[in-house]
């Protein structure tokens, strides 16, 4: 019976290089936990994740308002776009792509890689394909979440585009997780929120988050902030790394 530890942890070393040397990413990051209130905000779900009621999600309902005129000088989406210097051939996902507002944005600057737009409502993937048909871009995979799993492969992405989305996830931690796992080391994630700072952004509170409480959720998962970058009107947008090892 003794010598079953010493086989155990040999098993052990080898799944663990087994694991490594197929690329995938090994990480143990500790859950904060979830509160919940019954009594919950205008808006809001009453589920707390480290001391932030979430939001619930905006329906498909409202796809028009993802693509009002307004929005091309409110959230300057190109912007956006050019400030991720992407390479022509990296994969991108756009998590909660909505419209695809940003997804085929991306598509055109990445014209030898692709973009996995995904989305948790079908309506909104839908949008999307019948977009697809009606610009002619190849590049867009439309792909169908869930609420705790962006439905990405480990290593799959070299970047990752949220906008406006991070603060309407109802399982933030699983879905961090999801995303860790689908950067490649060294990947990139881009997040973009209405900057709860500044009271005169015309957002409600739940929709807007602070600098302090993006990086202190994003620490959670040990991801890198390279940059905070604010040209934008009335959002943050973050630059964060995986690290490479």
């Amino acid at each position: 019976m003794k010598h079953f530890p010493v086989l155990s942890t040999l098993l052990g070393k080898l799944a663990f290089l087994l694991v490594m040397s197929a690329g995938l990413s090994v990480h143990a990051a500790e859950h904060p936990g979830y509160d919940v209130d019954p009594q919950q905000s205008r808006g809001g779900i009453g589920k707390f994740y480290m001391g932030r009621e979430i939001s619930g999600v905006m329906g498909h309902q409202g796809a028009g308002w993802l693509e009002r005129q307004e929005r091309t000088h409110e959230e300057m989406p190109d912007e956006v776009v050019a400030n991720m210097s992407l390479a022509p051939d990296e994969v991108v996902a756009d998590i909660g792509a909505g419209t695809g507002y940003f997804a085929f944005r991306i598509a055109n600057v990445v014209p030898e890689g692709k973009v996995l737009a995904t989305d948790i409502q079908p309506e909104m993937l839908a949008l999307m394909e019948q977009r697809k048909q009606q610009t002619g871009i190849t590049n867009v995979e439309t792909l169908l979440g869930q609420i705790d799993s962006p439905g990405l492969p480990a290593n799959s992405v070299d970047a990752v585009l949220l906008v406006d989305a991070y603060h309407e996830f109802s399982h933030p931690f699983e879905m961090m997780q999801g995303i860790y796992d689908a950067l490649t080391p060294g990947g990139r994630l881009f997040l973009v929120e209405y900057r709860a700072e500044d009271d005169s952004v015309p957002i409600r509170p739940l929709h807007k988050m602070s600098v302090e409480q993006v990086v202190r959720e994003m620490d959670v998962f040990g991801l890198i902030l390279q940059e905070t970058l604010d040209f934008l009107p009335w959002q943050h947008m973050f630059i964060f790394t995986k690290p490479a090892q």
